[in-house]
């Protein structure tokens, strides 16, 4: 009625409504139920926990919180509570399909036979290609590892996962001595 009373008299307005003025007046000058100030008290400890948790805690995480603090209450009710203050947690993006195996296709001979081990430095090289998500999109990381040292050879990275990206030996970095992973 509130966003109506500027257009139209409140009189009007109670009549469409079925409402009497005189009760639209109490309404609006009674105080919040009990219930309504408990929620109100509720909402502003989730958002101290939300906050605590630098915005990472969803629902069941904050829900678990008040519990070790002596406050019981329903999932919906803290669902509730959280999405009257737009409260809401990190959300773990969805993985992304690196590979698509082609069935037909011969598999890679396996060289080292599994055997992940070298007894000397600059034996024996291992490749791995890995994606972070950022809020640009995918960054696409390909390392290869000294597997005597654990020291990175060489890193090469893109925002995608063509060919070139781990096969081009232009688009590596070479560390030089490496770093000890």
């Amino acid at each position: 009625m509130k966003s109506y009373h500027a257009d139209y008299s409140v009189t009007t307005l109670c009549r469409v409504l079925d409402v009497s003025p005189s009760g639209y007046y109490a309404w609006l000058n009674r105080a919040p139920s009990k219930r309504r100030q408990r929620d109100i008290a509720l909402g502003d400890r989730i958002e101290v926990l939300h906050r605590k948790s630098r915005g990472n805690y969803g629902r069941p995480q904050l829900q678990a919180d008040l519990r070790d603090e002596g406050i019981h209450m329903s999932d919906r009710r803290v669902a509730r509570l959280m999405r009257e203050r737009n409260i809401q947690g990190a959300t773990r993006r969805k993985g992304f399909t690196t590979t698509i195996r082609d069935r037909d296709a011969r598999p890679a001979p396996d060289l080292v036979d599994r055997n992940f081990t070298a007894s000397a430095p600059d034996q024996l090289w291992v490749a791995d290609i890995t994606y972070v998500p950022t809020l640009a999109g995918f960054l696409f990381v390909a390392i290869v590892l000294d597997a005597f040292s654990r020291r990175v050879v060489g890193w090469a990275m893109a925002n995608h996962l063509r060919t070139n990206l781990y096969l081009t030996r232009s688009t590596w970095r070479c560390t030089g001595e490496g770093q000890r992973m």
